[in-house]
């Protein structure tokens, strides 16, 4: 049976800047950075650097972390957590992704327009995601998050509307939203469509189905939390019916490769190359 892994999976560039500025972080520091929630959306990436002592912390933990060094990963953070960590004489090491920081700033400009025009911004992404929440804290005006078609029900179709994505999100939902949109408001022309999808996640969807169709099984490899990889993961399963997701090697069933000649292994922006290699070393061996 052949193995084979997908060279353009893993971490996107967001990803691998924010590693590295963790891990430069740490040796600047001699072994103790915070990090303001997961580094990344990988348990066993996360575990990998909390052995050389990035800690994972919420925003309460913030008071006790005076003169320590607060780590803010690639999903970006609202302005009130930067100027609640210098009050609190934390020293912050921002690595927002460069798409993500110009997205924060795409979104305050949205407000600006929509404040002057009457109207309502609204965002595709998860709610509750680390990014999401970072964009709609960029001001302090509502942002309205949608998730799918059913929650256009919040949205004020009388009203202008500015419509934006999380960077992670599908292209295809995207645009299925914004036509929707546009059908439903009193003005269509008063619906901006501003796609913020980054592309080089997002052409990773297309390369996905192709790699998928290669093969006759497919093991996706990513963190339960990593909104990125569900919808690679259906990418691949919407091509390839046996496809698996899974988050470690453990998680792997003898049963999905009887009868199978081939197997290929791929994951998310979140995914380190390290664990699918040691993937693909369990399959094989």
């Amino acid at each position: 049976m052949t193995v084979e892994i997908d060279k353009n999976s893993g971490f996107c560039f967001g990803v691998v800047r924010a590693i590295t500025e963790a891990e430069r972080a740490l040796s600047e520091t001699g072994g103790e950075v915070f990090s303001l929630g997961d580094i990344v959306h990988n348990r066993m990436e996360v575990q990998r650097l909390e052995q050389a002592g990035l800690h994972t912390v919420t925003h309460d933990d913030m008071e006790h972390l005076a003169g320590r060094t607060l780590f803010i990963r690639a999903h970006g953070e609202p302005p009130t957590t930067f100027r609640r960590a210098e009050t609190l004489g934390i020293r912050v090491v921002d690595a927002t992704c460069p798409v993500v920081a110009k997205l924060q700033q795409r979104v305050v400009k949205a407000h600006e327009r929509m404040e002057h025009e009457g109207g309502q911004v609204v965002i595709l992404g998860k709610r509750g995601h680390a990014e999401v929440v970072g964009l709609t804290g960029q001001v302090s005006r509502p942002t309205i998050v949608v998730e799918n078609e059913a929650d256009l029900a919040a949205i004020d179709f009388a009203r202008p509307i500015y419509f934006l994505s999380q960077t992670t999100q599908s292209i295809g939902l995207f645009e299925a939203l914004g036509r929707r949109m546009r059908d439903m408001a009193a003005d269509p022309e008063k619906v901006y469509i501003d796609d913020t999808i980054c592309r080089r996640v997002s052409n990773r969807e297309e390369h996905l189905r192709e790699f998928a169709r290669r093969f006759d099984v497919i093991i996706f490899v990513c963190g339960r939390k990593s909104s990125n990889g569900r919808v690679l993961f259906e990418a691949c399963h919407a091509t390839n019916p046996r496809s698996y997701n899974i988050e470690e090697p453990s998680e792997l069933q003898a049963e999905w490769f009887e009868g199978a000649e081939s197997v290929g292994i791929c994951g998310a922006t979140s995914t380190p190359e390290w664990l699918m290699r040691a993937v693909a070393d369990s399959i094989q061996n």
